[in-house]
């Protein structure tokens, strides 16, 4: 007997909501992306960067990846399973701060000549540590309710919706909160709405123009997933 969809079962299976059980083999592996990328892209933050009239920080590079990352996590497992996901990150960013505080305050080895510098990279700066896990945990609850929600109104069809929905929300919450809690005061008047801007304005156009290469792996991270289509 052949497993191949019927024209009707397709047709069934787009007009539900579909997500697969994050037991699964492949969710494990996505968390841990989301949370490599999110620690590595705290760790950049730490730097504002200029780009000609263009003020930013270096969290730039990876930290949208995030969204990406928390997009799949939510379109494929749902809302229970991103929630997870975005606690993990959480969780692992606050042990990632109180780890490089104890490293800081500890006594520098003789031979140690650089105790300025980690503590200017790498240096217990409470408002900038406050900034990022609020930013983000605000952001990323929101971009992974918002998406689930549209889901559940578009079913299987629609995608671009979701995923671009979900970032216009989600994006637009975390850089608020983040350059709010972060420089508000330390950069000021025009420079403080260009650097809010710029972030969110590149973060959400970066996954517009992704879109090509999320697709795929949307549709690749189902097809892997055997319990997708069950659920």
């Amino acid at each position: 007997m052949t497993n191949t969809p019927t024209p009707a079962r397709e047709m069934n299976d787009v007009n539900r909501v579909h997500f697969a059980k994050f037991d699964s083999s492949l969710y494990p592996y996505i968390v841990a992306v989301f949370v490599g990328v999110l620690l590595i892209s705290n760790i950049g933050a730490t730097k504002l960067i200029e780009f000609g009239p263009f003020i930013t920080d270096g969290g730039v590079f990876l930290f949208p990846l995030t969204y990406i990352i928390g997009d799949i996590l939510s379109e494929v497992y749902g809302w229970k399973a991103a929630r997870r996901a975005i606690f993990t990150g959480f969780a692992m960013s606050i042990l990632a701060a109180l780890t490089f505080y104890f490293v800081q305050i500890s006594p520098a080895a003789d031979a140690y000549e650089y105790q300025d510098a980690f503590e200017s990279v790498l240096g217990f700066v409470p408002r900038i540590v406050l900034a990022s896990v609020l930013g983000y945990l605000v952001g990323q609850l929101l971009n992974a309710y918002v998406l689930v929600k549209i889901k559940q109104k578009t079913k299987e069809k629609h995608l671009w919706a979701r995923l671009i929905g979900s970032t216009v929300v989600g994006e637009f919450a975390d850089t608020l909160v983040f350059c709010t809690v972060a420089f508000y005061g330390v950069i000021t008047g025009a420079d403080f709405l260009n650097y809010v801007l710029v972030g969110y304005l590149y973060k959400t156009l970066l996954e517009v123009l992704l879109l090509p290469v999320s697709y795929p792996v949307i549709r690749a991270i189902k097809k892997r997933e055997p319990t997708y289509l069950q659920n």
